[in-house]
């Protein structure tokens, strides 16, 4: 029995350090400074929906799989509450960012190659149908940033170097 707490208590402490690195990676200024992802509730949860994408993707079927997904849905509850939303809100909630979060996973493994995910990225980071620039520039770097993450996990999110957007040649 005990055993069983120390190996529970031990993904929750992993599941918490994928979180961290995870959600200290969406954070980053340069997707909505440099790409233009609206800085908003809304914008933030689409860029830590697209590197939990990365991330769940590469833990598929783990133990750390579930134990980020539980601490992911713990902080969109957190996040809810330090907004004001009351009990009897928070489930009807919680359940439509479940279906927009899955939604956008699977819209994104449905992406099988760059044009696809680019045009993925586009419609859900901007709420837009056409992909751009900005859009084929985040589906290489999310290329990369699996390469790095198949490296690093299951023990630390690493999603290599950050973006950037590529100035045009005077």
């Amino acid at each position: 029995m005990l055993n069983l707490l120390r190996k529970s208590a031990a993904r929750k402490k992993n599941g918490r350090a994928l979180y961290d690195g995870l959600v200290s990676r969406a954070r980053e200024p340069v997707f909505f400074a440099d790409f233009g992802v609206a800085d908003s509730i809304d914008g933030r949860f689409d860029v830590l929906a697209f590197h939990a994408w990365m991330v769940l993707t590469e833990l598929k079927g783990s133990p750390a799989a579930q134990a980020l997904t539980d601490i992911i849905f713990t902080g969109f509850d957190e996040a809810m509450r330090e907004q004001g939303t009351g009990d009897m809100g928070i489930g009807h909630k919680l359940k439509a960012m479940a279906k927009a979060f899955y939604g956008r996973l699977a819209a994104y493994d449905a992406a099988k190659d760059e044009p696809a995910l680019a045009d993925a990225l586009a419609k859900n980071l901007w709420r837009g149908g056409v992909s751009d620039e900005r859009a084929r520039l985040l589906a290489a770097y999310a290329a990369r940033a699996r390469a790095s993450l198949r490296q690093s996990l299951p023990d630390s999110v690493d999603f290599g170097p950050l973006p950037k957007i590529q100035e045009a040649p005077i």
